[in-house]
């Protein structure tokens, strides 16, 4: 029975499942002189590199986009909380 390969692409999406090491793992997400995306060291796909600058960015904005929707849905339930409001429409 032949042996499945451990890494490799498929349909040009990069794939890994050989078991991961810490050297592995640290190198993967630091390599300084790559573009901003680069393979992960295990799954299917690719990862930010966090030695490029624009990832730093990326990052920056999708915290600032999480932080804006939770403090926006704690004021959607204090708006909706308050009283019902009846609606009359006459034909």
């Amino acid at each position: 029975m032949t042996e499945k390969p451990q890494s490799g692409e498929l349909f040009g999406v990069p794939y890994n499942f050989a078991r991961p090491s810490l050297g592995r793992m640290l190198s993967a997400y630091w390599q300084p002189g790559k573009g901003m995306l680069v393979e992960k060291p295990f799954g299917i796909g690719y990862t930010l590199n966090l030695a490029n600058w624009r990832s730093w960015i990326v990052l920056g904005v999708a915290a600032a986009l999480f932080y804006q929707q939770q403090g926006s849905t704690g004021s959607v339930d204090e708006e909706v909380g308050e009283e019902p409001v009846e609606v009359i429409v006459d034909d």
